[in-house]
């Protein structure tokens, strides 16, 4: 059994190697796994019995088309896209600069809080990076910015996207561990704000060891302020309505998805910033974005039936026990496997081939699984700015064709410590992430 799990381990990792996209191999590994482990063998494929392998394969596939909850991630995308093309990232970076700006190092400190903004009502790291790097870098140049430290602030205040609620990976994270999406949203909301404070930290060590790299901007009066306060309204309204709706108990998250998305739609409508084109492109990268997360899940989900077909939860805690190690060393093991991990894997392959295996064992040891969901999200965030594949990296070196990814990855050495220290005081002080959900549904 051991033998033929890393064999169809390290054959995962060649086709993934060669270019395949993830969902088709977790899928294609699951299934013959699964199949072989049912005793078919493969001596004759013509009389190969795929009964077993065929009926797990597709109740996946249809289970997951018919799950009502995953409803949740096409109209949190499509919120997430109307937001976009309303305008209000320059909104939210014109309010965090108004308030910021003058300090040294402060326009990078705003575009981490526009970051932040955004990102709770976008949901993605990769649109939050992209989007602010055209919204952020030009003033940032301006004032004369080093790019080291203007990139690295974009980098790493878009994997906040991932993070702060309503968050996509949470909500496949939920699925995977058949964990409340509604406790995790309400868990991710104070690790965020603490990542927020210490990127802000990190941008204050940078201009302290480096004061031309961050020269201060222009100071504007409280009237100036408030003025430019009323553009964000909208992402005030939006997040108060669907989070605090989520936190409160009025509606389930799926419910409060929609009301999200039907409020973007009419926040881009009363800027007036919204055409059919607009419209068609926001719905079209919806679909198609969906259909990716749809199919890499329903891959991630036939893989872990193989997983525990296999019996690799259970061997996992036989060897652990062996070992005699406390329950935290564990977890520090398993931190450590996901920040290798994290210099060879996106964010999302990484938390789909990872979490079917560990999750068992972090719920037999027993911590709390919307704990370690936050937990895999903050590491899951390192990797996103982790050398050599750091996704948000390669986004903002694609946008910004002029800067060098090594620039970038030089800038982020600081805000990546910070997120070093958010992690250690997450996994030593659980109430960190676990404060509002034992306040509000426990």
């Amino acid at each position: 059994m051991i033998v033929a799990l890393v064999g169809f381990f390290i054959l995962l990792l060649l086709i993934i190697v060669v270019r395949i996209p993830i969902a088709f191999a977790m899928g294609v590994v699951g299934f013959f796994g699964f199949a072989y482990l049912q005793g078919l063998g493969f001596d004759n494929l013509l009389e190969f019995r795929w009964t077993s392998a065929l009926a797990m394969a597709s109740n996946r596939v249809i289970d997951t088309a018919q799950e009502y909850s995953l409803s949740v991630i096409p109209l949190f995308i499509l919120m997430g896209n109307l937001v976009t093309s309303s305008g209000l990232s320059q909104a939210l970076y014109r309010a965090s600069n108004a308030f910021l700006g003058h300090h040294r190092g402060g326009l990078s400190m705003a575009t981490v809080v526009a970051c932040g903004g955004f990102s709770a009502i976008c949901g993605s790291s990769l649109a939050t990076s992209a989007t602010m790097a055209k919204v952020a870098m030009p003033p940032m140049r301006k004032y004369g910015y080093a790019d080291s430290l203007a990139t690295a602030s974009i980098a790493a205040g878009g994997t906040l996207g991932i993070l702060i609620p309503p968050s996509v990976i949470l909500v496949i994270y939920g699925l995977l561990t058949e964990t409340s999406i509604r406790e995790l949203f309400a868990a991710g909301f104070l690790p965020g704000m603490l990542g927020i404070l210490l990127y802000l930290g990190a941008v204050k060590f940078v201009v302290w060891r480096t004061p031309e790299a961050g020269p201060c901007g222009d100071k504007l009066d409280w009237k100036q302020r408030l003025e430019v306060m009323k553009g964000v309204w909208g992402v005030v309204i939006l997040f108060t309505l669907v989070m605090g709706g989520i936190y409160l108990g009025v509606f389930t998250p799926t419910e409060a998805a929609g009301i999200g998305a039907g409020g973007a739609f009419i926040i881009a409508l009363m800027r007036r910033s919204l055409s059919f084109g607009s419209l068609f492109l926001a719905l079209t990268d919806t679909g198609r974005t969906s259909a990716m997360l749809f199919m890499v899940l329903i891959g991630a989900l036939i893989f872990s039936d193989f997983i525990n077909r296999a019996g690799l939860p259970a061997d996992l805690l036989t060897f652990v026990s062996a070992l005699d190690m406390s329950p935290m060393g564990v977890i520090l093991v398993i931190l450590g496997i996901y920040i290798v991990l994290g210099m060879v894997f996106e964010s999302l392959s990484m938390m789909l081939l990872t979490v079917p295996i560990f999750f068992p064992l972090v719920q037999s040891m027993g911590f709390d699984l919307v704990w370690f969901g936050i937990v895999v999200v903050v590491v899951t965030e390192i990797s996103l700015i982790t050398p050599p594949v750091g996704m948000n990296v390669f986004v903002l070196s694609a946008v910004l064709r002029n800067v060098n990814p090594a620039t970038i990855f030089k800038g982020v050495t600081p805000f990546w410590c910070a997120d070093i220290v958010r992690l250690a005081l997450i996994v030593f002080i659980p109430a960190i992430a676990m404060l509002l959900p034992e306040w509000l549904y426990r």
